[in-house]
């Protein structure tokens, strides 16, 4: 059986959905390289309007099939059995007992794994994305409490967790640092953050601050998190020859196989790698050490493997955010203008892996001001490897750089969106590049109204019977991203009397409705009906590398689309020849629209796709093609913004902290689907509710480990402690971008926590500087 036949048993037909009711908008407006693209002149009523995501029904009805749903004929499950040591040796491993367990098919360890080579950490190849530079079950060495030691296969789930419960480890213990305090004794460095330094030094800060006439100076603290993603993190797995074959949960899917093969000193085309759902990932849905664990007890047993991790053992394996100290300090004039900027701080690292807290990237670009110092030291613990966390940097960065402000604002007795109007730059303060698109001065303004912000009192003014309310704001802003290499290949074939079309793009969907956009976007660049695009996806097969992170997914694949569009309708005027009403004209001339094309300026001259197609005798057509490079990165400077209105209640006896109202109000140029989009923002918000008031991870100083890895300990919001969120947006195009957007996946949850900090305050008259927010702290 040929890897792609094995592929086609696990996996199934990927989305294709029916037409639903759309309102039209404006035109395109992105100008790539300065020319504009005439085809996108001709709209559809597709973009921006409310479409339910194709893939809904599919996951609705349980047809959509999840990484550990896939089935192989003799599969075998797999459980782990993790280290209780933060650094050592591992002496011994007595596995008699479980090899002797019902249903036992392999104990495996660093004893008798296969040789395998480390898996290239994130960023030290251009395409590695494995958590650390630590070799898997390659040697005795434990680096972090709870690294995976030993894989136990069985006939069943139930029988490998019973017989791994059997294996028992010796270790021998070296000294460990597992306390921030150790941690500094230990040596304190400058942070990187994709290989460039988290630093930033404009003027004399310090000196700028001495002389400040107002100034605030604190220091803020968050916790570690960790990732709790609907769907445990799991991958099925079968060699079939030589060849690899792994259904995943992925949002890297092309690195995530590269990485693999490397792994395993295979070559690209032996690796097929698929992740059709992802059920959420938030930067956490990567290569980690259970998928390299799987596909060498597949390959040592001969067998297929499903592992899926435990809950607990997604806290074992799966880094998240790691703890933050930041010192923000803010001098200003008596008019409120800042003169001195400063925010600096430390983060924590496992001594394996590069990925610091980068917290200083949305105040980079936020506010005007003279004398800027923005600095990340990091120090290194012995525990898991951190990772990416939906906005790293800028979610808890934002929480300290706002609360900041919003203690300004009380100082000068200044209303705190006026003091954030009233420092809005006009390039960017520390690039100097201009913006490429900035409204979120008409974001404050429509949100305040929208609101009721100028009903807002002093604090501790407002009471309803035991309860004390407080309003309070905050911005966040996230960088537009768009990855180089992204690819899309369009395939337009005839279908009875008309044509359908195959879009498909090397990306990943975690529920955010990527399937669906891109969709529209080619329905909308095709001239199609809704219903005649297929999108095919989440694929190492498919060319092309998009991964699913920093906000960026879709501006790389609409980059991609239009690039094949492009390519396409210059291949279709070809196909159309000397007979066709189209002879002669040049792919500039002319325009998608209808099922068909048309010089842009006579409409009669126009012929469809099915006739053109017929005329050359051909049943289809395809294309493949690069996007243009991310130029526009090099000219401008790029973001989503918000602007957060809350209101808190909180109780005077017992302390307790209810959010009653909560708006967000957004920038992120043009929005591709209104109802995709706003529950993005509204799960962004969410996921700040919890990093404000309850998510934290409990970590051991004592050994390094982490006490509370459940959901009935590690506190997430449930339906009510949310309440009715309103979100809205400016919807203003940028013109230096595909299709006008910005991101809108990371921007909802930034500044989340500071909009609720401040209005506790508002609410209280106290002010908390450490994360989470939780009762103790307001008693």
């Amino acid at each position: 059986m040929s890897i792609v036949d094995t592929v086609k048993q696990g996996a199934q037909g990927l989305v294709q959905g029916a037409m639903t009711k759309l309102v039209p908008l404006a035109p395109d407006s992105w100008i790539p390289g300065g020319v504009p693209d005439p085809l996108i002149q001709h709209k559809h009523g597709l973009i921006g309007a409310a479409v339910s995501r194709l893939d809904g029904p599919l996951k609705v009805k349980g047809a959509a099939p999840f990484a550990a749903e896939f089935r192989f004929e003799n599969m075998a499950y797999c459980a782990l059995v993790y280290a209780t040591i933060a650094r050592g040796r591992i002496t011994a491993i007595d596995v008699v007992a479980a090899e002797a367990a019902p249903g036992v098919v392999l104990v495996m360890s660093h004893l008798n794994a296969p040789r395998m080579n480390k898996p290239p950490a994130f960023g030290s190849t251009p395409h590695g994305v494995g958590p650390a530079d630590l070799p898997i079950f390659q040697d005795d060495r434990v680096h972090w409490n709870g690294q995976p030691i030993v894989a136990v296969l069985a006939e069943t789930q139930e029988q490998a967790d019973h017989a791994a419960a059997l294996v028992e480890v010796a270790y021998a213990a070296e000294p460990s640092t597992t306390s921030l305090e150790g941690a500094k004794a230990n040596g304190i460095a400058q942070g990187l953050f994709m290989g460039q330094p988290l630093l930033n030094e404009i003027g004399d800060a310090e000196s700028a601050l001495a002389q400040a006439a107002v100034k605030v100076d604190a220091l803020y603290r968050t916790p570690r998190h960790n990732h709790n993603p609907i769907e445990p993190h799991a991958a099925t797995i079968a060699w079939v020859g030589d060849e690899l074959v792994i259904h995943d949960a992925s949002q890297m899917v092309t690195q995530q196989a590269q990485t693999l093969g490397e792994v395993f000193d295979l070559t690209p085309d032996q690796v097929r790698l698929t992740s059709p759902y992802v059920g959420g990932g938030f930067g956490s849905k990567g290569l980690w050490d259970h998928q390299v664990i799987g596909a060498a007890a597949a390959k040592m047993a001969g067998r297929p493997v499903r592992i899926a991790l435990s809950r607990e053992g997604v806290y074992r394996v799966v880094g998240g955010r790691t703890l933050t100290e930041q010192r923000v300090a803010i001098g200003a004039s008596a008019d409120g203008k800042f003169e001195a900027l400063i925010h600096t701080g430390l983060s924590v690292m496992s001594p394996h892996n590069n990925m610091p807290e980068p917290f200083i990237l949305g105040t980079r670009a936020g506010y005007a001001c003279p004398n800027i110092r923005l600095q990340v030291e990091v120090t290194q613990m012995n525990m898991l490897a951190n990772t990416f966390m939906r906005a790293p940097g800028e979610a808890v960065g934002t929480f300290a750089l706002e609360s900041a402000i919003d203690e300004l604002a009380v100082a000068l007795a200044i209303d705190p969106v006026e003091l954030r109007l009233r420092n809005e730059p006009e390039k960017d303060p520390t690039t100097g590049l201009p913006f490429s698109s900035r409204h979120i001065d008409k974001a404050w303004r429509d949100g305040a109204a929208r609101f009721g912000w100028s009903d807002r009192g002093a604090p501790g003014a407002r009471r309803e019977g035991e309860w004390l309310v407080g309003t309070g704001c905050a911005t966040g802003t996230y960088p537009y991203y768009r990855m180089p290499g992204a690819e899309a290949r369009i395939t337009l074939r005839r279908d009875g009397d008309g044509v359908g079309a195959l879009v498909e793009v090397a990306a990943a969907e975690m529920g955010m409705g990527t399937s669906t956009t891109t969709a529209i976007v080619a329905a909308e660049r095709l001239g199609l009906p809704l219903d005649r695009v297929e999108v095919a996806y989440g694929d190492s097969a498919i060319p092309g590398a998009i991964m699913a992170g920093g906000s960026q997914q879709t501006a790389a694949i609409g980059a991609a689309v239009i690039a094949a569009h492009n390519a396409l309708v210059a291949e279709l005027l070809t196909l159309a020849g000397n007979d066709s009403p189209l002879a002669g004209l040049s792919a500039g001339e002319v325009g998608s629209e209808d099922g068909g094309l048309a010089k842009l300026d006579d409409a009669a001259r126009r012929e469809s796709y099915a006739s053109i197609l017929a005329r050359a005798q051909r049943d289809e057509v395809t294309v493949t093609k690069a996007g243009t490079p991310p130029l526009e990165l090099m000219h401008w400077s790029m973001h989503s913004h918000s602007a957060l209105f809350c209101e808190v209640k909180v109780n005077a006896v017992t302390g307790e902290t209810r959010v009653s109202r909560f708006l967000g109000a957004f920038d992120c140029g043009r929005i591709l689907n209104a109802k995709t989009a706003a529950s993005q923002f509204r799960g962004g918000i969410i996921m700040g509710l919890g990093l404000a008031l309850m998510e934290e991870t409990q970590f051991d100083e004592r050994n390094g480990r982490i006490m509370n890895p459940s959901l009935a300990e590690y506190h997430l919001p449930v339906h009510l402690d949310v309440p009715e969120i309103d979100v809205i947006w400016t919807d203003i195009p940028d013109p230096h971008t595909p299709m006008g957007a910005h991101g809108v996946g990371e921007i909802g949850i930034t500044g989340v926590g500071a909009a609720v900090a401040n209005a506790i305050y508002n609410a209280t008259g106290r002010r908390v500087r450490d994360l989470p927010i939780t009762l103790d702290k307001l008693l």
